[in-house]
């Protein structure tokens, strides 16, 4: 596998030429579609339809994510929402509509391209309470205790430190505050043909934990009443797992692993933690 900072590349390389695409071709995306402006169908596989939600935008769509956390995310009206890895802003915008105008919303990304297109959005929705910022999930923009609730939609998976990830969602998080985040992850050790591929990395694949060791990795951080909202098992097309594995492979694959989920999880931070005060 790479190291840490070339799978940051590849990564950003990958999802900043997804956002180069859908801004030459704003109108070819559209909700559920497996395919979208020619970009690279590994990165969409387990994308969600969002269209019927309130707040959604297409242009802001890149059907990138794995599930819908702002239907689990307890969103009030006034909260301050920070998603963690943000694209075009498509999340934000949802909670945008539901924490209004007295609300606000920071979306953070460490793409460029996905920066200037979040704000490109914004700007046309003419929004003055939705933000976004670049930086890093392990070191991210946002001072502590910023946030009422943080979001995020398949993103902590390419994370390559998940432990700092999780550490500071906890430090920018409010004392009382949640998360609510959909990722993916696996019931048992993947494949090392697919393991070892950077490629599947920026599609969600590679870098998945198995779900015990997830849940665990979020325990030590901090949060307590961890619950797992939303479970779906997922299926790796055959077309993605003859890319990688030979055909021996492939049929060891559907016959011995068991298999790869998206998830959404809830976590809370303690009320008096650090130097949060009591609530």
């Amino acid at each position: 596998m790479s190291t840490n900072e070339e799978l940051k590349r590849i990564v950003r390389e990958k999802y900043g030429e997804i956002a180069e695409q859908s801004s030459e071709n704003t109108s070819c995306c559209e909700p559920g579609a497996s395919s979208c402006c020619g970009s690279d169908d590994d990165l969409k596989i387990f994308s969600m339809d969002y269209s019927s939600l309130q707040g959604y935008n297409p242009d802001a769509d890149l059907g990138l994510g794995c599930g819908l956390p702002t239907e689990f995310a307890k969103l009030q009206s006034g909260d301050t929402v920070v998603d963690l890895g943000s694209g075009a802003g498509n999340d934000c915008f949802i909670a945008r509509q539901i924490v209004g105008p007295e609300g606000k919303v920071i979306g953070v990304d460490m793409t460029p391209n996905m920066i200037d297109k979040a704000r490109a959005n914004a700007k046309k929705l003419n929004l003055n309470n939705v933000e976004f910022r670049l930086g890093e999930i392990e070191n991210l923009p946002v001072k502590n205790e910023e946030a009422d609730v943080v979001i995020s939609n398949c993103v902590l998976n390419l994370v390559p430190d998940k432990k700092s990830a999780l550490e500071e969602t906890f430090r920018i998080l409010k004392g009382g505050g949640h998360f609510s985040v959909s990722d993916i992850v696996t019931y048992s050790e993947i494949p090392e043909g697919l393991r070892k591929e950077a490629a599947l990395y920026a599609g969600c694949v590679s870098g998945a934990l198995i779900k015990e060791d997830y849940i665990k990795m979020i325990e030590d951080a901090g949060f307590e009443n961890i619950k797992i909202q939303k479970e779906q098992k997922m299926n790796l097309p055959d077309s993605l797992l003859e890319k990688y594995l030979d055909v021996r492979d492939v049929e060891r694959y559907k016959n011995e692993f068991a298999g790869i989920a998206s998830i959404t999880v809830y976590g809370e931070k303690p009320c008096c933690s650090g130097n949060s005060n009591c609530c």
